[in-house]
């Protein structure tokens, strides 16, 4: 019987070259895949012009509104207003409760009687003793001593008729009126609440001239100056007016870091209290002039590093590349591109996260509903 040794030689071999080509198949690199040719929008750029500004919200605003309260302190009894209605000068707001200066009102009226009492009967002596002197019974002393006393009394009164009449304004101060006609904006204080003097307790936006308020921030707070026309427009498609800075806030806001700017309306502009209206600021360098530029949509661009780039598409190739761009003012939804482009060149604007250089694209054509 042969040994199975010399059979198992030429079987290992084979074992060993089937293993070595599994291996050799597995450790190949796969055949690389075929990047995909993207669709994509382009824009051809070209100079446009535009106004390049930058846009607040600001609100239309009363040119005085006067927060009102009454003279004297006490305890509010009637309220006689709502807010959103109109008003008339002299119309009556609001009352405190007036007993007590009544009663010192007519307190002050009787000390008031008191003096003219004094008074008509300094004059009574004062007429007898000046018949006496006339006939020489008493001294010039004497008589002067009643002259004093004539004056004395006369000044008592003078004082109490003034006391009078301020306790008869402190009883008419219990009512609160309004000074001019107007609208009210806000109340701040109602029935039952005991208030000091001069505590607010109506709002009243007074009618007249509007102004349009908004807030700037401080790094851009030095580009107005008193008396400059700004444009200022109201929201949606209403009015569009010039409007005036006439004030501007002397300190930044310690919340919101920003300052206070009132454009005054033309007096022709009646704009509702409390509506909302857009102010365009010029951007700086402008003054307001309609520069040719080239316009781009915001989603063109890319971050790259500090600075903004965009894809740029070769007509030729059918290839992208990245072109760094200057980015200067925003228009609305677009920007504006001060260095980087010319006219002519195409500029991919939508799925630019997605594209790398040198990359193939197509573009893109929307599907037409053959149906239709």
């Amino acid at each position: 019987m042969k040994p199975l040794t010399s059979f198992a030689r030429p079987l290992s071999g084979v074992l060993m070259l089937c293993v070595s080509a599994a291996w050799l198949v597995a450790c190949s690199r796969p055949a690389p895949v075929a990047e995909p040719i993207r669709a994509v929008k382009v824009v051809t750029v070209g100079a446009d012009t535009v106004h390049a500004s930058s846009n607040f919200s600001a609100e239309v605003r009363a040119r005085v509104e006067s927060r009102l309260g009454f003279r004297v302190a006490g305890k509010i009894t009637s309220r006689r207003v709502e807010v959103g209605q109109r008003v008339q000068a002299g119309q009556l707001l609001a009352e405190i409760d007036a007993q007590d200066y009544r009663l010192t009102q007519e307190s002050a009226r009787a000390q008031w009687q008191s003096a003219q009492t004094q008074l008509a009967l300094a004059v009574a002596d004062f007429k007898r003793y000046k018949a006496l002197r006339d006939q020489s019974f008493i001294s010039d002393a004497e008589l002067e001593r009643r002259e004093a006393t004539l004056k004395s009394a006369q000044a008592q009164v003078d004082q109490a008729r003034a006391q009078l009449d301020v306790q008869a304004h402190q009883a008419d101060y219990t009512k609160l009126v309004a000074d001019h006609p107007g609208v009210v904006t806000a109340v701040e204080a109602e029935v039952g609440q005991v208030v000091a003097a001069g505590t607010p307790v109506v709002r009243v936006a007074q009618e007249g001239p509007r102004d349009v308020v908004f807030a700037m921030p401080e790094d851009q707070a030095a580009r107005l100056r008193l008396g400059q026309v700004l444009q200022a427009k109201a929201w949606g498609e209403g009015a569009e007016w010039s409007a005036t800075v006439r004030e501007i806030g002397a300190s930044a806001d310690p919340l919101t870091r920003t300052f206070t700017v009132k454009l005054a309306l033309p007096a022709t502009a009646q704009p509702l209290l409390g509506s909302t209206a857009t102010v365009m600021l010029p951007s700086a360098g402008t003054s307001g002039a309609t520069p040719s530029a080239i316009r781009l949509p915001t989603s063109a661009l890319r971050q790259e590093g500090q600075g903004s780039a965009v894809w740029v598409l070769s007509a030729d190739t059918m290839t992208v590349s990245l072109q760094p761009v200057q980015v200067g003012a925003v228009v609305d939804s677009d920007v504006l591109i001060s260095s980087g482009l010319k006219p002519g060149q195409q500029v991919v604007v939508t799925g630019v996260h997605v594209l790398t250089p040198g990359q193939k694209v197509t573009l893109f054509k929307p599907v037409v509903d053959a149906s239709r």
